[in-house]
């Protein structure tokens, strides 16, 4: 088990760009996928992102395609989620999450483990 803790939230213009990153606790983190969700008001959790636990290969949701990118640094324990040319429609609270070690990566969150408390992304138009 890792605890992670999420950062970089917060309220941005349309168009504009933000770095969530999420940290995590633990010896274990290097052998672990990670996956980012986001949950907006009155709707389900849904995939974002996903990176294997060597970083080699991610996965995007369609509606992210291109304008997000996920990455990992596995000497600071840390997973990112860059994310460019914002919409309102990316408002939502953002979640890390962690697979348990050495296997794939997944869309579904619940194939995931762990989870941090969630970071608040607000974008105005």
């Amino acid at each position: 088990q890792v605890q992670l803790v999420e950062s970089g939230g917060g309220l941005v213009q349309a168009g504009g760009s933000l770095r969530l990153s999420c940290t995590a606790s633990g010896r274990t983190f290097s052998s672990k996928p990670m996956g980012w969700f986001r949950q907006a008001p009155g709707k389900e959790r849904e995939f974002v992102a996903a990176i294997s636990w060597s970083g080699g290969r991610t996965n995007y949701a369609d509606s992210v395609k291109g304008r997000f990118t996920i990455s990992r640094d596995n000497a600071k324990n840390t997973v990112y989620l860059q994310m460019n040319s914002l919409k309102p429609e990316d408002t939502a609270v953002y979640y890390c999450a962690a697979r348990r070690s050495f296997s794939g990566m997944a869309t579904n969150m619940y194939e995931y483990d762990d989870w941090g408390q969630g970071t608040q992304v607000t974008v105005s138009s």
